[in-house]
């Protein structure tokens, strides 16, 4: 993994995007960030403004996510995308990821706490072949913009591809709830919950600096959750 002070261009300011600039500053590296007001449509991001940037880490918005990431590739910089709510777009990204030979990470979560959780989630996947219903809740905080959240839909891909079963999400909003997921198992006779809460935005914060560290010098499209344990 790069050690080296990094050159990071922050996409967004909201409440992630602000404390990936404060976690990469304390990790030596040097910070640029951009609000949406400054980069509407994309429009800030020449190849101008992004010749000394080494990596540009998206926090911003469904949106203007997939804008952001267009300049990015035609310009060759690697990324790092923590805004979700793009996945349909994910093939078109990944093969001009793959034509530009530049470097992408994208995750639903950067929480490393969250990608534990999720290997937990797929070793219990079984029981929905024996007789055990499935439902996914999330809760998160009311200005959350994409419903079900991106961890919830990764949470429901990882179990379906596990198990063939695709289970039910609920989503709710209330106040200033960073991130709950909770997975439900329940038999007739019997009920296994498994549950990650949030309670620092930081953790998000860490994952998504430690991947642009990672990401910084090579090739290739990935997805968090498949490279977090080299982290």
């Amino acid at each position: 993994m790069n050690s080296a002070p990094l050159r990071l261009l922050v996409l967004g300011l909201g409440k992630t995007g602000t404390l990936v600039a404060e976690v990469a500053r304390e990790r030596g590296h040097q910070v640029q960030s951009i609000d949406a007001d400054v980069n509407q449509n994309a429009a800030w991001l020449t190849p101008e403004h992004l010749r000394n940037v080494d990596v540009a880490i998206d926090f911003t918005a469904p949106d203007a996510v997939l804008g952001n990431i267009d300049a990015c590739v035609r310009a060759r910089k690697a990324m790092v995308v923590g805004t979700t709510g793009w996945y349909g777009e994910l093939d078109r990204v990944r093969q001009a990821v793959q034509q530009a030979g530049t470097g992408f990470v994208f995750g639903a979560n950067f929480s490393y706490g969250v990608n534990l959780f999720f290997q937990i989630a797929q070793a219990a996947a079984p029981a929905l072949a024996h007789n055990y219903r499935g439902h996914i809740t999330e809760r998160h905080h009311i200005h959350k913009k994409d419903a079900p959240s991106g961890t919830a839909a990764a949470l429901q891909r990882l179990l379906e591809q596990a198990s063939g079963e695709r289970i039910e999400i609920t989503s709710e909003r209330e106040g200033d709830v960073p991130g709950i997921h909770a997975l439900e198992l329940v038999s007739s006779g019997d009920r296994i919950v498994l549950t990650h809460e949030v309670k620092s935005r930081r953790t998000f914060a860490e994952g998504a600096v430690l991947a642009a560290e990672w990401i910084a010098g090579r090739t290739g499209f990935y997805d968090f959750k498949d490279i977090f344990a080299q982290l």
